[in-house]
């Protein structure tokens, strides 16, 4: 029997995803979201409060880069959730973080996240604060790569569980997508 819990959008796994932007000074700037994923073939979708430091700074550079945090970045990727862009300027060093310039979007590159989406910000709509971004293109560090594709095993991305204020590393493969159903 279902137990209800209530009007809650629990969708299991949901990735921790790091925006990362430049500061009017120039100073990259990063903050940690819960509430996003894919939205099309070659978008992005995230809710960001537009009093985030993020989102005055999508607004004016109309870029953005988005990384998914792995385990062994954990501390970090949680410290740029918990810390304010509007009151500390520099959290992405302070984090002890690595930035590159993106060569596809006026926005930071975090390199010690090994999977980084390099986007242009389509749309913000301040009302539902969702913002929307066109990847242009997606970086993926050699050491996460097997045959050129990206290997969850040695990624070990992040996953949150909004409801125990967890997070969790993605589990074993159990099946191969569009064959297990060809059985039935």
């Amino acid at each position: 029997m279902k137990k209800s819990l209530g009007n809650k959008p629990l969708i299991y796994p949901q990735p921790v995803l790091v925006i990362a932007t430049y500061n009017e000074d120039g100073t990259a700037n990063a903050m940690t979201a819960a509430w996003g994923g894919v939205c099309d073939y070659s978008k992005v979708s995230m809710i960001i409060d537009k009093g985030h430091k993020t989102a005055k700074n999508l607004l004016a550079k109309k870029a953005f880069t988005l990384s998914i945090a792995d385990f062994p970045h954990l501390k970090e990727a949680d410290y740029l959730g918990i810390v304010s862009g509007n009151q500390v300027a520099d959290k992405v060093s302070k984090a002890g973080l690595a930035v590159s310039k993106s060569q596809n979007v006026e926005a930071p590159i975090l390199e010690d996240f090994p999977l980084t989406l390099e986007c242009h910000l389509l749309s913000y709509d301040e009302t539902t604060e969702r913002a929307i971004g066109e990847v242009v293109n997606t970086l993926a560090d050699e050491s996460i790569l097997t045959e050129g594709k990206i290997d969850l095993s040695k990624f070990k991305p992040l996953t949150y569980d909004g409801m125990n204020h967890d997070y969790v590393i993605l589990g074993e493969i159990v099946g191969k997508a569009f064959k297990e159903g060809n059985s039935l």
